[in-house]
């Protein structure tokens, strides 16, 4: 959620913003978001001065009744007395609509996006990201590449056609080798966050609408997201939401910050992309693991932290050998709550094809204010909210693609890289 404050200094950087992320709606004044919210803040702040305005006059009044009394002047008194207690019932009434201004306030600003950073570029779609760097070399075989799918029902690794069976497309059964090249990856990947300064999470995967609200997932993504709704509860798209939760309403110690924590969770997505290539084998699923990485830290570290954070994303790329490639993100491809956001894509060669495996984002202070996470400079100091920040590290599906694609050779069998070699406790599949 944005500052209120910009939507009153600065509206048509709000739409500006709003215009480049494509979210702002055509037509009259009446379909857009920002001339409504700052009528209805204008309406709000109104029945605010008015409600002042009847306490100020009931305490005035209240206090005045018993001077009168004592002075024999008791038919004013009297007449205070009655002023008073139609003060009381206009200040009931004038409370209930100054909560009701609020939560249609509140609900309104759920539906702004966060303003994109300077440095992120304009643009439409995918095709306007930008491509930072390239990392490694793409193999070149002396052969036709096989894709993961077939190179996993060769193996026996994931069985696609059992957990359709069982739950329904986009749910496989990972099996043998296949179920141990998941389990060492996720090791990894949580060994190198821990190593690099990460405190381990394991959190909930079922979250409720407040948690889900806190780091902007509803309103947005409400589409995408399953709900368990006997229960009113969400199972989780990301360990972003329940671990960026952890921290709703708390005010930490400056000298906590910034806080780094990772945590391994099957992340639960309702989207299936579109037909054809794009939904093959492991490309998109509805049930995947993913290892995470969240900061909180002061507003003037957070751009710092997000380099440091896109980094230590990256690693296990550099770690297995993977040739990939970073990309800044557009204004209208990065996502409604995020600032600034990194996409890493591993190279596929069985599909010639860059998948994305990562996304690095800094929310600035979009999600704190949703949450309430808040720090204090010093004990008595006023309390500020702080910016977070997450990343995939890595989702472990494409991962799975890219390696058995990468390190395949003619016959088929798959040569793993020697660091996964003292998880897994092999060193080929085949």
């Amino acid at each position: 959620m944005i500052d209120i404050e910009l939507i009153r200094s600065e509206p048509e950087r709000v739409r500006e913003a709003m215009r480049a992320k494509g979210l702002l709606p055509g037509g009259d004044a009446q379909e857009d978001p920002v001339a409504c919210a700052r009528r209805l803040d204008k309406e709000r702040r109104e029945k605010i001065t008015r409600l002042q305005e009847a306490q100020e006059e009931r305490n005035d009044r209240s206090g005045k009744i018993g001077e009168l009394m004592r002075a024999g002047e008791e038919e004013k008194a009297q007449e205070h007395i009655a002023r008073t207690k139609e003060l009381k019932q206009q200040i009931g009434s004038l409370e209930d609509e100054v909560d009701d201004a609020d939560d249609t306030l509140q609900r309104l600003l759920l539906d702004i996006p966060n303003l994109p950073h300077p440095s992120v570029p304009v643009g439409a779609s995918e095709d306007d990201n930008a491509v930072e760097e390239e990392t490694g070399e793409k193999p070149n075989f002396a052969f036709d590449p096989r894709p993961h799918w077939a190179l996993a029902e060769r193996h026996d690794l994931v069985d696609f056609e059992r957990g359709s069976k069982v739950t329904g497309a986009g749910f496989p059964f990972y099996t043998g080798r296949g179920a141990r090249l998941q389990r060492a990856l996720v090791q990894l990947f949580l060994d190198e966050a821990v190593e690099a300064g990460y405190r381990e999470m394991q959190p909930p995967l079922f979250v409720n609408e407040d948690s889900a609200r806190g780091t902007g997932q509803l309103p947005d993504k409400e589409d995408l997201m399953y709900e368990i709704g006997r229960d009113a509860l969400f199972p989780i798209p990301t360990a972003e939401v329940p671990v960026t939760n952890f921290f709703r309403g708390d005010i930490l110690a400056a000298g906590d910050l910034p806080v780094k924590r990772c945590a391994h969770t099957p992340c639960f997505r309702r989207e299936a992309g579109s037909y054809g290539k794009d939904v093959r084998g492991l490309n998109r699923l509805h049930q995947f693991d993913k290892v995470e990485l969240v900061w909180l830290t002061r507003p003037d570290e957070s751009y710092r932290a997000l380099e440091q954070l896109r980094t230590d994303a990256e690693r296990p790329l550099d770690l297995l050998g993977l040739p990939y490639r970073r990309l800044l993100m557009c204004t209208g491809d990065m996502g409604f709550a995020q600032a600034k956001k990194y996409d890493l894509e591993v190279w596929s060669a069985g599909q010639e094809r860059w998948l994305e495996v990562s996304s690095v984002s800094n929310f600035e202070s979009f999600q704190a204010r949703r949450a309430q996470i808040r720090y204090r400079e010093e004990p008595e100091a006023d309390p500020q909210l702080v910016h977070t920040l997450n990343g995939s590290a890595l989702a472990l599906p494409r991962v799975i693609a890219a390696l058995l694609e990468h390190y395949q050779t003619e016959d088929g069998t798959v040569e793993l890289p020697d660091v996964l070699s003292d998880y897994t406790g092999f060193e080929r599949i085949g």
